[in-house]
């Protein structure tokens, strides 16, 4: 079992190295604590992986991926708008000291379910299947676990470093830009190529980007004085 959990471990973080789930879990990193997200996306990695290693292919090719595709999407949208709603103000209207994570369940089920619906039908979940249908499903399961966390790891590490550099206004802005790009990216990916898909998601971002400096440029105007009527 334990050379199986290993070639399992190799072949999944593989995989993730450049996937969307790497973009999702430095973009989580910068709006919550790093315990969060990794928990959250152990989580997510363990019950998707046991998905694919109980059912293997029959469950992968009968999921309904256009379906969950859409409510992956929608998720991603909400985050996005609700992010970018926070700091829509400007960093002079924060507070000073507004923590960065207001409570622990909400941002842990966000990030879980964000990415137990990005990763169902994903080709991480059918390298999954096709390994448990050779190998021990129980050394799958542990390995490609692991080799998801791992490589995701990797991107949290890389936010939190982004986040002491950057300031909290910037790191808010683009992480709700990122999930309004994810959430185009999933929804235009059920009925586009990847490569139209990635390019016409871009328009969400801008447009959101342009709304933000145009709002940000009328409350730095200052206001006109009043007329003075001479009488």
């Amino acid at each position: 079992m334990f050379t199986t959990a290993m070639l399992a471990v190799g072949i999944v973080f593989l995989a993730e190295l450049g996937d969307k789930s790497q973009l999702m879990a430095l973009t989580f990193a910068l709006k919550y604590r790093w315990w969060v997200v990794l928990s959250g996306i152990a989580v997510a990695a363990a019950g998707v992986h046991l998905i694919s290693v109980g059912v293997g292919h029959f469950l992968g090719s009968a999921l309904p991926t256009t379906a969950i595709a859409l409510l992956a999407a929608v998720i991603f949208l909400t985050v996005g708008v609700w992010t970018l709603r926070e700091h829509a103000g400007g960093a002079e209207d924060e507070p000073e000291e507004e923590p960065k994570l207001r409570t622990r369940a909400a941002p842990f089920f966000v990030v879980s379910s964000a990415f137990l619906l990005a990763e169902l039908g994903d080709r991480t979940m059918f390298a999954t299947a096709a390994l448990a249908t050779d190998y021990d499903w129980l050394g799958v399961w542990i390995g490609s676990t692991i080799g998801m966390v791992a490589a995701d790891a990797l991107a949290i590490a890389l936010g939190i470093l982004l986040g002491k550099h950057l300031p909290e206004h910037a790191i808010g802005v683009g992480s709700g830009l990122l999930f309004l790009y994810f959430g185009s990216l999933t929804g235009l990916g059920t009925v586009l190529s990847t490569p139209v898909a990635a390019l016409l998601a871009l328009l969400a971002p801008a447009l959101a980007g342009a709304v933000l400096l145009v709002r940000r440029n009328r409350a730095e105007q200052p206001a006109e004085p009043p007329v003075r009527v001479e009488r």
